[in-house]
């Protein structure tokens, strides 16, 4: 509600500025207007060249008459006419532009120097504000821009420059769109492209990180390890529980390495005689 609210105010704010502007042409205006409008007649067929004028479909024409808007609406797209020597216009291009931020050096709220550049989107909302209310819309916006993309991450940590690039987007295109309001300008995106960071810096993190993976690594070793340990134990108990299950293990396992066709001849060798001689006193 409140947001409706103030776009309300602002729409009846514009049309006051413009309904200013439109005013009355006085007494000498018309004289001249209707001097312009006769001239016109007089020269015709000749004056229709003059007179009238063609934009296209992505244009709109802001018509001034002796200096004053004519209209609160911008004339377009198609044929308009004026009239000589007292009208004049300003085609606007209602296209959607695009530009790119000049990378931009920042410090950020942790004091860490970065380079950030980035990409706007803007079009013209109101012709006639963009014409009469700024001297260059487009310049301006990009000026804007620059100083809106510093001001924004400029209260932003490193890591949420890093993680949290959609969210500082919708932040610029926020700020951005409120102040080039009273300019005509609807800013519809704005995009961070790049974020560069010092060559120190990307050591200092790549290090940090490399030293987390290892550790990662041999954190989970050690479990492997433990687990493999557990598992062990399991079988040596489960093998005590019969003296022939060994035997079995044994030839089992030499099976296994005779399938691998090695040059390597084992002899087995029973059990019961290691134990007589480990006893052996």
């Amino acid at each position: 509600m409140e947001m409706e609210n103030q776009n309300k105010r602002r729409d009846i704010s514009s049309d006051d500025l413009i309904g200013e502007r439109t005013g009355e042409l006085g007494c000498c205006g018309w004289v001249l207007v209707i001097v312009s409008f006769l001239f016109a007649l007089l020269t015709f067929p000749i004056s229709i060249f003059m007179c009238v004028k063609i934009v296209q479909e992505y244009e709109r024409a802001v018509i001034f008459r002796l200096g004053r808007i004519t209209d609160k609406k911008a004339k377009g797209p198609g044929i308009f006419f004026v009239l000589p020597c007292t009208d004049t216009f300003v085609k606007v291009d209602m296209r959607t532009v695009s530009f790119d931020i000049p990378p931009q050096e920042i410090l950020t709220k942790d004091s860490v120097t970065v380079s950030v550049d980035g990409v706007v989107y803007f079009r013209v909302s109101c012709p006639i504000s963009s014409v009469a209310n700024v001297s260059n819309a487009d310049f301006s916006t990009r000026l804007l821009a620059q100083t809106t993309l510093r001001n924004v991450l400029g209260t932003k940590n490193l890591s949420e420059l890093l993680s949290d690039r959609e969210g500082i987007s919708h932040s610029m295109q926020a700020s951005l769109d409120d102040a080039t309001d009273p300019w005509g300008i609807k800013v519809e995106r704005v995009e961070i492209k790049d974020v560069k960071l010092p060559h120190q810096l990307q050591r200092a993190m790549a290090a940090e990180a490399e030293a987390s993976r290892e550790a990662r690594a041999k954190v989970i070793a050690a479990e492997g390890e433990m687990n493999a340990s557990r598992a062990l134990k399991e079988a040596s108990l489960v093998i005590a529980e019969s003296p022939s299950a060994l035997q079995l293990r044994y030839l089992q396992t030499l099976n296994t390495i005779a399938a691998e066709k090695n040059s390597t001849i084992i002899f087995p060798l029973p059990m019961d005689v290691l134990s007589h001689f480990m006893y052996k006193k």
